[in-house]
């Protein structure tokens, strides 16, 4: 993801879906790995990226709840694929 294109269209992060947010913080990680930019620049993308990452733990613990609520307090298994 450009940097140009990523600061028009940079929504803030409480109103980003699970989605929007990995997608953005795949693309900062990508930013930061492949292009030598100036540390200042380097440090907006992580803080973001921090920021993307709290948001995605977020959303992920709210469906674990709300998943929680429908099965109840039975433990669902998954299988193993390795066998």
């Amino acid at each position: 993801m450009p940097k140009a294109s990523q600061k028009k269209s940079e929504k803030p992060i409480e109103e980003l879906s699970y989605e929007e947010a990995l997608t953005e913080l795949e693309g900062i990680v990508e930013s930061l790995e492949g292009e030598q930019s100036p540390l200042e620049d380097s440090m907006k993308l992580f803080e973001r990226g921090q920021a993307l990452v709290a948001r995605c733990g977020s959303l992920l613990e709210s469906a674990q709840l709300k998943v929680q609520k429908l099965v109840g307090d039975v433990p669902v298994p998954f299988e193993d694929e390795s066998e």
